[in-house]
């Protein structure tokens, strides 16, 4: 029946004229038929994909709520992760103020002991010519204190001399204002400085922050605590002790809140924030 030939005629009812006539075959007719089907379901996806009736779809939404529900997620992300670093940092200041060592909520591999018992240390060519720089550069650029005008003991032990180490080479491009808010002073020097520590002390704080970028906390004797952002890279972890002069992080434009490649340096005693330039000579 498919190879048969068909024809449809239409008459005049009151002439009987043929007025139109269609000759066709069943395989010409399939073709015909399928070609309209597939152009009605092409014209229907164009229709839902690229005009604004795809929104009377149950279940698809549009672009700026997709974004709208990305941007959410991600801010609910990093106030999960600010909520997390405020509880570390309370439950470590708490553990050294009352003379104990942090406990760490982490359970894993890095804080398994076993897997270290095997590591050898050695000192890299790398390492090596780092600390000599370090030596070199920073021998006589620490500050001897000999008063203590503004910096007082926290404990029955009065301080009569501090040594200040001069966190990284460079110049002041921001002094310490308290009116505006700044904390502290701002050094600007070329990318990849080292910045070292300016007392002996405790890391609390490694971590990152949306504003400030990589901030490290280093709390001191007598209740001082000094602050180093906009780091690159840390290179010390919460909990390590650290020497005065140690390389602890290397300077960078990390966070919102900068406009170029600086260290933001801050002291405090007390709670209260003073001026580091009164303690060191930059």
């Amino acid at each position: 029946m498919l190879k048969y030939t068909y024809r449809l005629v239409f008459y005049n009812d009151n002439t009987f004229e043929e007025v139109w006539q269609l000759r066709f075959t069943p395989r010409n007719m399939l073709s015909i038929v399928g070609t309209i089907f597939l152009i009605l379901v092409g014209g229907s996806m164009a229709l839902v994909m690229y005009t604004p009736i795809r929104l009377l779809v149950p279940g698809y939404t549009s672009d700026a709520m997709r974004r709208q529900v990305v941007n959410n997620s991600i801010r609910l992300d990093s106030l999960e992760h600010e909520i997390n670093l405020r509880d570390r940092y309370i439950h470590t200041v708490n553990a050294i103020v009352s003379g104990r060592e942090p406990e760490w909520a982490e359970e894993g591999a890095e804080n398994n002991p076993a897997i270290y018992e095997n590591i050898t240390f050695t000192r890299s060519e790398q390492d090596s010519l780092l600390r000599r720089q370090v030596e070199e550069e920073e021998q006589f650029n620490f500050l001897l204190r000999t008063s203590s005008a503004s910096l007082s003991s926290y404990d029955d032990t009065f301080i009569t001399n501090i040594h200040f180490f001069k966190p990284m080479e460079g110049l002041v491009s921001s002094q310490f204002n308290l009116n505006n808010n700044h904390f502290g002073i701002d050094i600007v020097a070329e990318p990849d400085k080292v910045v070292k520590a300016t007392l002996d002390g405790t890391v609390i704080i490694s971590a990152w922050t949306i504003e400030t970028g990589w901030v490290i906390q280093i709390q001191h004797a007598s209740n001082i605590i000094s602050v180093y952002k906009h780091n690159a890279r840390p290179l010390k972890k919460q909990g390590e002790r650290v020497k005065a002069g140690d390389a602890i992080a290397i300077a960078g434009n990390s966070g919102e809140l900068t406009s170029g490649p600086h260290l933001h340096f801050e002291i405090w005693q007390n709670g209260i924030p003073v001026n580091p330039e009164d303690y060191i000579v930059f």
